[in-house]
């Protein structure tokens, strides 16, 4: 059955990341081609404190808008280092994989964790394990 017409403009993942290109091209935003790595700290610590208040308000509705603000300075920091040759959306995304499912060791590997307590440790065990490493 081919998508519906309404389903095929919905915004994607990829769609927000080509936006975050589109606004640093040089025909795009003065602003958001000025940005650097360093000056989105600041955007970010906003955008945190914001999703912070509305967590505690309980206000699901702000909630959503401002996660979607915090994904949105994710994904230009990742455009801004993409085009600096840092690393691209791909790594991040790949590297959290990786982290999520090497400490989840209960989960996805032969551990057990019975209780959100286990589960603690066994995070911790592994994050140190981790870091050894590096």
């Amino acid at each position: 059955m081919p998508p519906k017409k309404r389903d095929a403009e919905k915004p994607t993942f990829k769609k927000l990341c080509y936006l975050a290109e589109r606004l640093r091209a040089e025909d795009g935003c003065p602003w958001d081609r000025e940005q650097t790595i360093a000056s989105m700290l600041e955007c970010v610590e906003e955008e945190a404190r914001e999703v912070r208040v509305a967590i505690e308000n309980g206000d699901h509705e702000n909630l959503k808008e401002e996660l979607g603000d915090v994904l949105f300075q994710i994904i230009m920091i990742t455009q801004i280092a993409k085009e600096h040759d840092y690393f691209t959306i791909d790594d991040v995304i790949t590297n959290i994989d990786k982290k999520i499912r090497s400490r989840h060791t209960w989960v996805f590997g032969d551990k057990s964790a019975a209780t959100s307590e286990e589960a603690i440790n066994l995070w911790k065990q592994n994050k140190r394990k981790e870091k050894r490493k590096k």
